[in-house]
């Protein structure tokens, strides 16, 4: 894809925060934004509104079933997908020695085995329509080690690891790629949050649309851009 006029995105988590600010990004591209998501139905509807009345497709992404229902009834709304951003995920801070079966699979089952799903069921119905691209939202959790975060972590270092693998089974129509986004706040900024911002070469947090940047480029590459982790957090993983 040279550009995002008429092209067929879904954005999962597209509700609120970095999702939202992506979904309106890509309608501002002209992107046609297929709007996911699972309990936040009013700001999802909200965010379906400033992006043109874009249509709202509830799924629970841990459940697989849901999942596959989500991609057919993208399909029958649009008759193919172009893109696929992967937003959702949750996050947790636990200490390591704490986090029990619960609290592993509450993290997994949405930002990794979900991902990879959606990756599956997305490469399935673009390939009926000759490709597209792939773009999974990782975190500077998968780049670097937090002590109380070490499921989310796992977590995310998986799915840099699953976009780099997708990237060579889904090639050459299907590109596969990852933004991990550096501090992103949104609302009150906690003192862990002050002293991730303090670290950061680019002295600030970052927006929503800086995420969003990259996400464009990704769409918009060519397919010699697979398989790579663009880190977006003004140099902090750098350190």
């Amino acid at each position: 894809m040279t550009n995002l006029q008429n092209k067929v995105i879904l954005v999962t988590g597209a509700a609120k925060r970095i999702g939202r600010g992506i979904a309106l990004r890509l309608a501002a591209e002209g992107a046609r934004v297929a709007i996911h998501y699972h309990e936040s139905e009013e700001a999802a509807r909200a965010t379906a509104s400033d992006c043109g009345n874009a249509p709202v497709f509830r799924a629970d992404l841990e459940r697989v079933p849901d999942i596959v229902r989500l991609f057919q009834a993208v399909e029958s709304a649009f008759g193919r997908l172009d893109g696929l951003v992967n937003n959702a995920g949750r996050f947790t801070a636990i200490d390591p020695l704490e986090i029990t079966e619960s609290d592993w699979d509450f993290i997994h089952s949405v930002n990794l085995k979900a991902t990879f799903f959606c990756c599956q069921q997305g490469a399935r119905l673009m390939r009926k329509s000759g490709g597209g691209r792939i773009v999974n939202l990782s975190s500077l959790g998968g780049l670097m080690p937090w002590s109380h975060h070490a499921h989310y972590c796992a977590s995310k270092a998986g799915v840099i690891m699953l976009t780099r693998a997708l990237a060579k089974a889904l090639a050459p129509d299907i590109t596969v790629n990852s933004v991990a986004p550096g501090v992103i706040p949104f609302g009150d900024v906690d003192a862990r949050i002050e002293r991730l911002i303090a670290r950061t070469p680019a002295c600030r947090a970052g927006t929503a649309d800086e995420i969003a940047d990259a996400v464009v480029f990704f769409l918009t590459a060519s397919n010699f851009v697979t398989g790579q982790i663009l880190a977006v957090d003004g140099g902090l993983s750098q350190r």
